[in-house]
């Protein structure tokens, strides 16, 4: 028998409890969390993990990125690891799950293993990825990106925070910058197993949604600069406002959106206004446009309508512009077989299911260029992510990890 009996259940409370002792660390102001990447916070939530998976028996090794990944033999010592797992760190603002829930259901899975006293031939590998949100170093999943090839490690090492404090010596800090080369694990397969951060699977109430795309993205920076200025004693016609110029293309970056949907979607994230006084006319605005599209042709034209029309709202103003990318992926194609994968689990167990493109970008989108990639995903309330309100429930966490428990095992193959 290669494949579990479909009546094997992980332990959906012992999950759940999990994920509320690891939502102690770094509080949030409203229920949610604030663990951004290599904090103090951040350190006690990876400290913890440690202890947990020690407990169970896995040998925890960690690269020179952060990346840590907790090992359970298998009993082929040529095999590859199947990896699952997802990250630890958090928005500022962030919830109790997005993220932590790939972590802590891939440690069920283990737990389950453990207790059933089965063994696979190949290793099993949990791997908790470093800095996925981007919050704190920009751009998001960027270790994951350099164990992928995507970014060079001293690229990633100088990216700083507000503060200006760089991510190698903050990994260097907290005591989580391995002696592994990024990049030296090799792998079997991968499976991430996340919240869906967006409303389709509960609207339709729908238990599992099977990942076979990924959108791709563009995080497109613009700086548009003016004149500061009084704004009771300077004309309207003297004005060279920054801020209105921000205003114009928030305008622009919707309507383009709604050009190309409903896959398209658009917003602006991050802005910065100087000099930010109740008095004075913005003179320069730093903002960051987020695009995303599953169509890699249709991103590229979300982009380019982008530039022409804020050079065209800038020359009105007569503002200057930069415009930069920051950040970006292509969309995502996941394997056949580990899609498959997931979509025999969530039959087996009598689970609803439908396939799905995910909204978000996750480490799964990098992995996926280095080896067979998969995600599953489960329902949140009213499809809230990146808020501290964000929620789900104990039974949709369950039902996800249950999934991830045959995907994993039949991929992995137990061994009588």
């Amino acid at each position: 028998m290669t494949e579990p009996a479909s009546n094997i259940r992980i332990n959906g409370q012992r999950l759940w409890d999990s994920l509320m002792d690891m939502a102690k660390i770094g509080p949030g102001l409203r229920g949610g969390n604030n663990r951004q990447t290599l904090t103090d916070s951040d350190k006690q939530g990876r400290d913890l993990f440690t202890k947990w998976c020690e407990h169970q028996g896995l040998t925890m090794g960690v690269d020179s990125m952060g990346n840590m990944f907790a090992r359970r033999e298998g009993t082929d010592p040529d095999a590859l690891p199947v990896m699952l797992g997802s990250h630890l760190d958090t928005q500022p603002t962030g919830g109790k799950y997005d993220g932590v829930l790939g972590v802590l259901g891939a440690l069920e899975v283990i737990r389950t293993l453990n207790d059933l006293g089965i063994k696979t031939k190949h290793p099993i590998e949990i791997v908790n990825w470093t800095n996925e949100e981007g919050t704190r170093f920009a751009p998001a999943m960027v270790a994951s990106g350099v164990f992928a090839g995507i970014h060079t490690q001293d690229w990633a090492y100088d990216r700083t925070d507000a503060d200006g404090l760089r991510l190698g010596d903050e990994l260097e800090r907290i005591g989580y910058k391995g002696e592994e080369p990024v990049g030296q694990r090799k792998m079997h397969a991968f499976f991430e197993l996340h919240i869906e951060q967006g409303p389709i699977l509960e609207d339709e109430n729908i238990d599992i949604g099977v990942v076979t795309h990924g959108q791709g993205l563009k995080w497109i920076q613009i700086t548009l600069t003016g004149k500061e200025s009084h704004t009771g004693s300077t004309p309207m016609p003297k004005r060279i406002n920054a801020g209105l110029g921000m205003a114009r293309v928030t305008e622009l970056v919707n309507e383009i959106a709604l050009e190309h949907g409903p896959n398209g979607v658009g917003a602006i994230g991050h802005l910065e206004l100087y000099p930010n006084s109740r008095n004075i006319i913005p003179g320069r605005t730093v903002f960051t446009v987020d695009f995303r599209h599953p169509d890699k042709a249709a991103l590229e034209e979300m982009d380019a309508k982008l530039r022409k029309g804020a050079e065209k709202i800038a020359a009105e103003i007569g503002l200057g512009i930069e415009i930069e990318q920051t950040g970006g992926f292509d969309p995502v194609t996941f394997d056949e077989n580990c899609v498959t994968a997931v979509r025999n689990a969530a039959e087996s167990l009598g689970y609803t299911h439908r396939n799905i493109v995910s909204g978000a970008g996750h480490d799964a989108c990098w992995i996926n260029r280095v080896a067979p990639t998969s995600m599953i995903m489960c329902p949140c309330v009213d499809g809230l992510s990146h808020n501290e309100d964000e929620e789900i429930s104990k039974e949709w966490a369950t039902a996800g990890a249950d999934v991830l428990f045959h995907a994993v095992v039949e991929t992995a193959q137990i061994v009588e």
